[in-house]
């Protein structure tokens, strides 16, 4: 294994409890009410501006041939965005450092992938990937135990400091470990190795070789019309109602946990069920789906999941005060883990094997632009939802749009597929 992959885990490491930390941080400063709204307010504000930064940063890894560079910076402007949290405490100073460190962040994801094929043989390529991806796992799980225990004894704020830190420390890892390649590869290489594409997604899952024109979502919808051309529209259909579903009941989560007396600790110790269950669930996943119809997991993923958005909503109601955190425990690992990751696998091996042949330009385009739009809307509405409505309602509602896209994933008319990366390919 390279050295410099060493540098993704204290990054990882800091970046993993980020989400869970603005959002508690906003409660705490606005209250129950106000504070829910806030911590949608800001999760939109991160994926609103992870749209523009993953066409910026596309544009801009293939005029500057310098990955080590474009590595380190980013590493290192986190560390100082995250240092520069604890210090102001103010609810639009904080949805404002969340925004800057969604711009930043975005810009190590294509370079490091970039720099594995530029720099390993490509008999390496699957494990290189698999490794980069299992160590940004492991730093997630890490940093997620490193705040469950932290939260117990000191103000979650300063959390910010030892992240900030490590993020700064991943800035020196890389700028001494990383070596710019004589060959440098187009971003467009990505597209065309299984493993590669699957990691890039999984580090970012907004992927623009270039800007989507309004032709290009035209020439993919008109095929609806049709039952022998309507499996593209229908992936695109389904996909939507997945990432809108996500972004309502993703944004809400955390309040959510909050709004029903769980400390800080605890919440962070929820979330980390999660990501543990996501990351073994990806070692295993290749070769699960391997055995199946591409069609059958991502059906069952979403069905998986649904019930579990289903059941938090029922929960919600039926459940009161910090017993929430039993029904918690048991479903957000299955939804957030083993269903995520089959669906994630299942549908991003469609999509790989949608662009093969084809522009990839115009399908990753159009794909990223539906992704970004849908989680933007989904985490737009929901702080509201759940304050006006309750979050039962924000849960049930996240649940039916995934069945509706199960609904439509079984209508995709029948085509050949082929199998998805091993579990070494992440």
């Amino acid at each position: 294994m390279p050295r410099w992959v060493y540098s993704v885990l204290p990054v990882s490491l800091a970046s993993g409890p980020l989400s869970t930390l603005i959002q508690l941080h906003l409660i705490q400063l606005n209250g129950p009410t106000l504070g829910v709204i806030y911590a949608g307010l800001a999760v939109s504000a991160f994926n609103g501006v992870s749209i523009p930064a993953a066409m910026f940063w596309g544009y801009t890894v293939d005029q500057l041939h310098s990955r080590r560079s474009m590595i380190v910076a980013s590493y290192f402007l986190e560390g100082l965005v995250l240092l520069a949290f604890g210090l102001i405490n103010s609810t639009s100073g904080t949805i404002l450092i969340y925004s800057v460190f969604a711009f930043v962040s975005a810009a190590a994801a294509t370079p490091l992938n970039l720099l594995i094929m530029e720099s390993e043989p490509k008999t390496s390529w699957a494990g290189a990937f698999a490794r980069l991806s299992m160590m940004s796992g492991i730093g997630n799980v890490a940093g997620l135990i490193l705040s469950t225990v932290w939260a117990q004894a000191l103000p979650i704020v300063l959390l910010s400091i030892p992240l900030g830190n490590l993020a700064v420390i991943s800035a020196a890892i890389a700028l001494i470990t990383v070596k710019d390649p004589t060959l440098n590869l187009e971003e467009e290489t990505i597209v065309r190795r299984a493993s590669s594409f699957f990691a890039r997604l999984l580090s970012l899952p907004l992927f623009f070789i270039r800007i989507p024109r309004p032709a290009d979502f035209r020439r993919v919808f008109r095929g609806l019309r049709y039952e022998l051309t309507s499996y593209v529209p229908l992936f695109y259909i389904s996909t939507v109602l997945f990432y809108f579903s996500s972004g309502i009941f993703n944004t809400s989560f955390v309040p959510a946990l909050s709004n029903f007396s769980l400390s800080a600790g605890e919440t962070f110790a929820v979330i980390l069920t999660g990501m543990v269950v996501q990351t073994l669930a990806f070692q295993y996943a290749g070769g699960y789906i391997a055995r199946r119809s591409l069609v059958t997991t991502s059906i069952q993923g979403l069905l998986l999941r649904g019930g579990c958005y289903l059941l938090f909503g029922v929960s919600a109601v039926v459940v009161a005060g910090t017993r929430f955190i039993i029904p918690a425990l048991i479903l957000y690992p299955l939804g957030a883990g083993a269903a995520y990751v089959a669906y994630y696998t299942s549908s991003n091996t469609m999509m790989f094997n949608m662009v093969q042949g084809r522009s990839p330009g115009s399908a990753l385009g159009v794909y990223s632009a539906v992704v970004g739009i849908a989680t933007l809307s989904g985490s737009l509405i929901s702080g509201f939802v759940s304050v006006y409505a309750g979050f039962d309602v924000t849960f049930i509602s996240a649940a039916v749009l995934l069945f509706a896209a199960a609904w439509v994933v079984s209508r995709l008319p029948a085509r050949s597929e082929h199998s998805p990366p091993s579990s070494a390919e992440g």
